[in-house]
Parts: C-alpha cells; structure tokens; sequence
C-alpha cells in the first residue's frame, strides 16, 4: 500500500490514497494552520472508526442480519506529553436494524476489534481500547 503527502502551504498538506481519493490535513491556528482540514491525528481515529464500523457491518451482513445502519462514535485520549499517542480509545457502535440478535452484534464487535481490524490491533498497542453497542430497531 502506498500513500502520498504534499505540502500546500504553511501547514497544510493533501493526503492521496493508493486509490487516488484525496483529503486535505492541517494543523490548528494557534500551530500554524488555518483550520483548512482535519488534523492528522483525528485522521487516525477516523481510520479506527472506519475500520471498525466496515467489519461490523460486513460480518453481520454475512451473518444475514438486517442491518440497515451502523454509526461508531469514538472518544479517545492522548498522552500530555510528546510522543501524545492516543492512551484510552472508546468505540460505541449504534447498531440499526429490524431484529437484530444482539447476540450477533456483540460477536461482530469482538471479531472486528481482535481479529479483522488492522487499525485498532495498532493502535492498541498504546491504547487501552474498549468497546459498546446499542440495538436501535428500524
């Protein structure tokens, strides 16, 4: 996999995926940005997020279960000194669907958090990651 990022200005860069999306990063003012884009480090939470939520969707979709909406908010907390790796993440998934076994649900979340997902295993390693759900019928 490959990843490109270039500088636009001051602090602000255009990040282009291998699969030519492209999203812009910058830092906050007070750092030298101009607020232009997310800041790098919620893109990784936002890599997490997404990570997560496409695992949980995809393995109920496998289990046949009628999902129709999957929404993961994410809390974290970083370390107050240099290197600020995230220390505590909180993933809690909203689960949309007409008769969901909560039973599937769960299972999903644990496969999706210590088997299939790439992002949060990394991101583990520094960070005490825990996880939630709700069954919302619809």
């Amino acid at each position: 996999m490959k990843a490109r990022v270039k500088l636009i200005e001051g602090v602000s860069f255009a990040g282009q995926s291998e699969s030519g999306h492209t999203v812009v990063m910058d830092g906050p003012p007070d750092g030298g940005g101009r607020n232009l884009g997310v800041r790098p480090m919620e893109m990784l939470l936002l890599g997490l997020g997404g990570c997560s939520a496409y695992d949980v969707v995809h393995i109920l979709r496998k289990a046949r279960q009628p999902i129709t909406d999957c929404v993961a908010d994410i809390d974290a907390e970083r370390a107050p000194a240099d290197p600020k790796v995230f220390t505590r993440i909180h993933i809690r998934f909203t689960v949309t669907g007409k008769g969901l076994d909560p039973r599937r649900v769960e299972q999903a979340v644990k496969l999706s958090a210590e088997k299939y997902c790439s992002a949060s295993i990394m991101l583990g390693k520094t960070a005490e990651i825990t996880h939630e759900f709700e069954l919302v019928e619809g």
